[in-house]
């Protein structure tokens, strides 16, 4: 991954590790990158996806967050 990736959003989750979402180009293709980083180095967990695939994963995440989003709804 290429160092001129744009930082879109930083997800804390303790002290040394957080989850980085970045935007760029990856061998002339745009691209998302989902990532953990640990001590401000990257893991290798993580995912990149091309901008054509990003729709798709949008979906889904909204399915998953809408159906989060009810069951607390069920226990309210």
């Amino acid at each position: 991954m290429s160092d001129d990736m744009d930082i879109i959003a930083r997800v804390p989750r303790n002290a040394t590790t957080e989850l980085l979402i970045k935007t760029g180009e990856f061998w002339k293709v745009e691209v998302v990158d989902v990532r953990w980083y640990s001590d401000g180095k990257p893991t290798r967990k993580g995912v990149r996806i091309n901008m054509e695939e990003l729709p798709t994963l949008i979906k889904a995440l909204e399915k998953i967050n809408n159906k989060n989003e009810a069951n607390k709804d069920d226990t309210n």
